[in-house]
């Protein structure tokens, strides 16, 4: 009358059918995700050497003021450790 073995190979092979896909699936978006987190990356990296580039620059144009008056820069920096210094006694 009803053929048990067959009916209950089909829910096995539905079971492999979509584990089959769920793994396809994953493999996929591992894949996706794996890509942003390569353009992120290079993304990242361009931006920190761009910064780089800007503090370097920053920092000679820096050291070329300090040499130019370095009695002024010694009392800029005097001045800044006192009032953080207030600020931080305050707090």
């Amino acid at each position: 009358m009803f053929d048990t073995g067959r009916m209950s190979e089909e829910p096995k092979a539905l079971k492999i059918d979509v584990t089959r896909l769920l793994g396809t699936a994953s493999e996929e978006a591992f894949e996706a995700s794996k890509d942003r987190a390569e353009l992120l990356a290079d993304k990242i990296k361009a931006a920190l050497a761009e910064l780089g580039e800007t503090v370097s620059e920053e920092q000679e144009q820096l050291h070329g003021l300090v040499t130019e008056r370095p009695a002024a820069a010694l009392a800029s920096a005097f001045a800044l450790g006192v009032v953080v210094g207030f600020m931080l006694r305050r707090h």
